[in-house]
């Protein structure tokens, strides 16, 4: 699969995907949070460090989003989302680990939230990362270097 996978920059054009990727991977841990996703903050979070965003492509399908801000030492994992029949096989798995090897050859720190209900948070524990923080509907992880 990894030969098949390209990332993209995102443009303006990706939009209708993205708004519709970000309703299908992160509307349904909205609701589960007791919030209510509105289209403006779907937009809000889409555009947000949209400099960053990467459109994953496997054989040439956009089939996803990585959005990693490398901001010196401190990195942040800003979105990771895959179209709902891409889940589950490796895929997110082999992204973030590309991500974290680059994060530690250049010596920096990654960090990410995840929603409370959103099972990805066992993902981010089987690669390494840790809570630090909570608030009421999210986690701030770390990974441990």
């Amino acid at each position: 699969m990894q030969s098949e996978v390209t990332l993209r920059p995102a443009n303006q054009g990706d939009m209708p995907f993205l708004l519709d990727l970000r309703q299908q991977t992160m509307n349904p841990y909205v609701i589960a949070s007791g919030l209510t996703p509105s289209t403006e903050e779907l937009l809000q979070r889409i555009l947000f460090r949209f400099d960053c965003a990467r459109i994953v492509q496997l054989a040439g399908e956009a089939v996803g989003l990585l959005k990693v801000a490398r901001d010196g030492k401190d990195w942040y994992l800003i979105q990771i989302q895959l179209r709902p029949a891409f889940q589950g096989q490796g895929l997110g798995s082999q992204l973030i680990r590309s991500v974290i090897d680059e994060a530690l050859t250049e010596g920096a720190s990654l960090s990410l939230h995840v929603r409370k209900v959103n099972p990805a948070r066992r993902l981010y524990e089987r690669l390494g990362f840790i809570v630090v923080e909570e608030s009421t509907h999210a986690y701030k992880m770390r990974l441990l270097s």
